[in-house]
């Protein structure tokens, strides 16, 4: 709605060659580019693992019934096994998606300098207080994981099975 009521302000900056040069646009930086490549399939790789192993933890007959009673492949998939995988596929996720925040600060290894880095490094020079400083760092990632942690397994109580 903002975006509609400000006159819709973005706009495409093409690179154009003026000169012996291109000016407009704009670039990716190649060390953002490797962490954004690497990451991403890493992680996905380690998702779609936990993802196949949950579908894969329901039992062929579950499949079999629903076949059985006329149901299509992929209302098969969206009501019958997804349902029964997910209290399988949560938990393993909520510790990947904390090991994706964490693996993130492995980008100073590359060159590419993430936020804690930037905050370290800058106040450190800055100040010198390097215990305050790693306790604040340690602060952050303590919260950020915790916050990922505790949103996760309230989804993960809504998700799983409930015994009569």
């Amino acid at each position: 709605a903002v975006f509609v009521l400000t006159g819709m302000p973005l706009s495409w900056d093409m690179p154009t060659l003026q000169g012996f040069n291109f000016a407009g646009g704009t670039s990716v930086p190649p060390a953002f580019l490797a962490l954004l490549v690497s990451l991403s399939i890493y992680h996905a790789a380690q998702i779609a693992e936990a993802v196949r192993a949950g579908i894969l933890s329901v039992n062929k007959g579950q499949n079999e019934a629903a076949l059985s009673i006329g149901l299509k492949p992929s209302r098969i998939m969206a009501m019958v096994v997804i349902p029964q995988a997910m209290p399988a596929i949560v938990p393993p996720l909520i510790s990947q998606w904390m090991n994706t925040v964490k693996n993130s600060s492995l980008a100073i290894a590359i060159g590419y300098a993430d936020i804690v880095s930037l905050f370290m490094q800058t106040t450190l020079n800055q100040i010198g207080h390097a215990v305050e400083l790693v306790g604040m760092t340690m602060a952050f990632y303590m919260f950020i994981s915790l916050s990922i942690s505790g949103l996760l397994n309230i989804y993960n109580k809504r998700v799983q099975l409930v015994e009569r």
